[in-house]
Parts: C-alpha cells; structure tokens; sequence
C-alpha cells in the first residue's frame, strides 16, 4: 500500500493548475539563469578588452644607438623604386649609384643622407624613398616611440613584424588605409607617404 503523501502528490499532479505552477516556476527558472549567464559573459568581455587597452602591446622594434652614416658591408635597401633607393643607413640615391652590396655610393655628390626632398611639415611625402630617408633620422625616433604607444590594436598584425628602425620606417611609409578616404581616394593626392604620427589631413568633400 502506498503511504498517503505519496497518494496526495499523486493527485496533485493530475490537476492541470499544479502542472502550470510547475511549468511557470521552471520557466522562470530557466530565463534568470540565462539572463545571469549573458550578464557575466558581457561582464567578462568588457573586464577582457579594458585590460587589453590597458596593457601595452610589447613592439620589439629596435632603434641603433649607433653612428647610421657608418659604412656597412651590407645594407638592406627599399629595393622596389625605380630611380630611386633608401638604404637601411639613410642614405638616398639614385638606383644607378646603388652599389652591389646593396648600400649607396656615399661619394657620388647626389646621394645624400636622411633628405626629406618632398616631404611636409606634417611627415608626409610625395615619394616614398624620400619618406624612408626622412623617417630614418635619429631625430625621429621619439616620434615613432609615440606612434607605437598610440596605435590602435588594429595596426597591431602590420606593426608587430617589423624589427628594427628601417623596417618600421619602411611600413610606416607604405600607402595604408591611413592615407586614404571613402577608401579610393588619397587624403592628400601628392603627399601620401607618411611616417608622421598622423594621417595626412581629411580632404574637402
């Protein structure tokens, strides 16, 4: 024989305002638990990207502490310009006055060592090579330092590969999506490789 608390529950359960009960107190249930998920899954990612602005990203560029104008017997150079290279030392020549070693004739009188030909008060140039040349000045160096501090976490993939003070200045005066607006249109049509730490200024539209 079943005991009488058994046979009451039994009873109760047929009735189909106890199963509603049942039913909206499981639904209620489940809703807050939800909801108290979703509220620490945003608390977490907010907690998340606070520290991510807060930390700074770890660049590993290095800037030589060194003499630049002290011949090498390699150099790296900005190798795609056509009549004109920047080696690694800031020296900019003419392709022809490249040397096989990769570096500048130094005693050819048109080299010259960290020009900024065609370059703007705001860092910005009309020709690449004279861009890298400029930005390769010990000078700039704290400029650059500043740049990195403030990058946002989306120069991040293009930044954090670069090594040393040629290599940034190289990227820095790349044509990026800094130098452009409405994406097709340069922000300055003449002066569009920058190493500055501000894009060039927002044409009129």
């Amino acid at each position: 024989m079943l005991p009488c608390g058994a046979v009451l529950w039994r009873r109760l359960l047929r009735k189909r305002w106890v199963l509603g009960v049942v039913l909206g107190l499981s639904l209620v249930y489940f809703i807050s638990s939800t909801f108290k998920q979703e509220e620490r899954m945003v608390r977490d990612r907010n907690l998340l990207q606070v520290q991510e602005h807060e930390q700074p990203i770890m660049w590993k560029v290095k800037f030589s502490s060194g003499n630049s104008s002290q011949l090498s017997s390699q150099c790296r150079n900005s190798v795609q310009g056509k009549l004109l290279i920047t080696d690694e030392l800031g020296y900019i020549c003419e392709r022809k006055n490249l040397l096989v070693n990769g570096c500048c004739n130094v005693h050819v009188p048109s080299t010259k060592l960290y020009s900024c030909d065609s370059c703007l008060p705001n860092g910005c140039c009309s020709i690449y090579e004279y861009c890298v040349s400029c930005c390769l000045q010990p000078s700039k160096q704290h400029l650059l330092e500043r740049f990195l501090n403030r990058a946002a976490i989306a120069f991040q993939n293009l930044f954090m590969a670069v090594e040393d003070h040629f290599e940034l200045c190289l990227a820095k005066c790349r044509t990026s999506s800094q130098s452009v607006q409405h994406e097709n249109t340069y922000r300055d049509p003449i002066a569009k490789y920058c190493y500055g730490e501000y894009p060039p200024e927002l044409l009129p539209v």
